[in-house]
Formats: C-alpha cells, sequence, structure tokens
C-alpha cells in the first residue's frame, strides 16, 4: 500500500526524488504521511482538493480488498 501512495505520487510532481511517505499504524487504521517538494504542493492537492480526493479514492479502494482501513495526510 505504501509502495502505491508513493508511486502515484511521484507520477504526480516535478521532483519525485523528494516525495516521502511514512506509514504510521494506528489500533485499527493505517495513516500514510505524505511529504513532497514545497514547489510541488499544489501538484498533489489539486484544484479544491481534487487530486488529492482521487489519491485517496485509490488508496481506500485499494485498502478496501484487503479490509484495512487508510488515510493519507499531506505534510
Amino acid at each position: 500500500m505504501k509502495e502505491l501512495v508513493e508511486v502515484l505520487a511521484k507520477a504526480l510532481v516535478d521532483h519525485p526524488e523528494e516525495v516521502r511517505v511514512n506509514e504510521v499504524v494506528k489500533d485499527r487504521s493505517i495513516v500514510y504521511e505524505l511529504s513532497v517538494a514545497p514547489e510541488d504542493m499544489g501538484k498533489i492537492i489539486g484544484k479544491q482538493g481534487r487530486i488529492a480526493k482521487a489519491l485517496r479514492t485509490v488508496v481506500n479502494s485499494a485498502a478496501a480488498k484487503e479490509k484495512k482501513r487508510v488515510t493519507i495526510e499531506i505534510l
């Protein structure tokens, strides 16, 4: 799952070498903390958060197959 977030984020930004994904396991969910270069922040969030929402939707769909609860936080 972490690799999925990383691959999707790297495809969207201009500086893929600065994409970092940190996995934090909580009681019943997994939180992925995504950090990118400051100039790529707008590309990850998108207009009115559309790209961020789409990224979360794709990851939630993949997690549903494994019966896990996943969230993405953009730092």
